[in-house]
């Protein structure tokens, strides 16, 4: 996979007790990969971090510590960074703005500036969000040249961690210099809601429905025709590995941002993936719960992924129906028989995605 790039390489994670950080370490060392990790303390109980066991390198610290930032980039001299830190929930961004962006904005420059320090590093990938763009809640899809925004603080640091990345890569790691004034190669990622197995986080959706029917507890919808595009976890990881393979390979013209979304079916209202969940765990019961006083959130947020799919060559591997199948199973097992199924779902992906003879995981 990947042209074998990851195997025998140092790999740093920020963030990497997270729900999407988890599910890319468990990737890397599947690949062979030495990983290390940096991020503050898991953050719900469970946590996908600690089920898994992953073997690799955690360390325990915040994003805004520059100076500790720094000492992990000299003592373990990784050569691909990918930086996922944040703090990912809009609803907490409104009770808590000043730390949003002190982790979203100042926390990706604590990263690139220890990058700068670290002749080791080659390649960047800096993950952000499909909330970056100034939404205007249109049908058609966003591109990687429209305009950033954010209404809520946590999309408006979003945003800015773009404006940041575009900064750096013009001032400090321009593409036409690289291999003459740096060695560096940055990009970054936006995806959209991604869902599956192992996510506990408060005031999201598919948390907040397993978690009420491991309690045989109704569950209260409060936005219920907001509409997604859903997508497993593993799709927007699949894009963010053979991005950090194009630009560990030199390849220039990747140091760009990039859209990694599902297809246009996958864009479903609230109350609809619901009832498709019902169909694999039927006990699950829900009511829509009207407040008046709920923050404002988008109600429709979608992207344009064909720079993805015509330049990088990525394309999504499980439709939406299979999303929520293999992700309701996930919880199913884990609550019902007190097993973690994520192997098994990362190497079924895996054999999926060569099936469709899909680029990164052709051999």
């Amino acid at each position: 996979m990947f042209n074998s790039i990851y195997k025998d390489r140092r790999i740093l994670i920020t963030g990497h007790t997270g729900f999407k950080g988890s599910w890319l370490a468990l990737w890397l060392t599947e690949m062979g990969s030495e990983v290390v990790g940096y991020s503050l303390e898991p953050p719900t109980s469970p946590s996908h971090f600690e089920v898994l066991n992953i073997p690799m390198t955690s360390i325990i610290g915040d994003i805004r510590d520059f100076e500790k930032i720094c000492e992990i980039f000299r003592q373990y001299q990784p050569e691909i960074v990918f930086h996922m830190a944040a703090q990912p929930l809009v609803r907490h961004s409104y009770k808590e703005p000043k730390e949003t962006f002190e982790i979203n904005v100042m926390g990706t420059i604590n990263v690139f500036e220890a990058c700068r320090k670290t002749s080791s590093v080659k390649a960047v990938v800096n993950i952000t969000s499909d909330k970056c763009y100034e939404n205007k809640e249109w049908i058609w899809g966003y591109r990687e040249n429209d305009p950033m925004g954010g209404y809520d603080p946590y999309s408006a640091s979003k945003g800015c961690s773009e404006l940041v990345t575009t900064a750096y890569r013009n001032s400090f790691f321009y593409p036409d210099q690289y291999g003459k004034t740096h060695q560096i190669l940055l990009a970054s990622a936006r995806s959209g809601n991604v869902i599956g197995g192992g996510d506990w986080a408060e005031d999201r959706l598919i948390p907040d429905i397993m978690r009420a029917v491991s309690r045989k507890e109704k569950v209260f919808i409060r936005n219920p025709i907001a509409t997604r595009p859903w997508q497993h976890v593993l799709e927007p990881l699949s894009g963010y590995l053979h991005l950090g393979q194009k630009l560990s390979e030199g390849k220039m013209s990747f140091a760009q941002a990039w859209n990694f979304g599902p297809a246009d079916e996958s864009a479903i209202t609230v109350e609809n993936v619901v009832n498709h969940i019902k169909r694999f765990w039927n006990t699950i019961d829900y009511e829509i719960q009207n407040n008046p006083d709920n923050p404002h959130e988008a109600e429709l947020l979608k992207l344009d992924c064909s720079k993805a799919h015509i330049q990088l060559g990525w394309k999504s591997v499980w439709n939406s129906l299979t999303t929520f199948k293999r992700t309701t199973e996930w919880y199913k097992k884990y609550y019902e028989q007190g097993t973690v199924s994520s192997l098994n779902d990362l190497n079924r992906y895996i054999r999926d995605a060569q099936e469709k003879q899909t680029e990164w995981a052709m051999k």
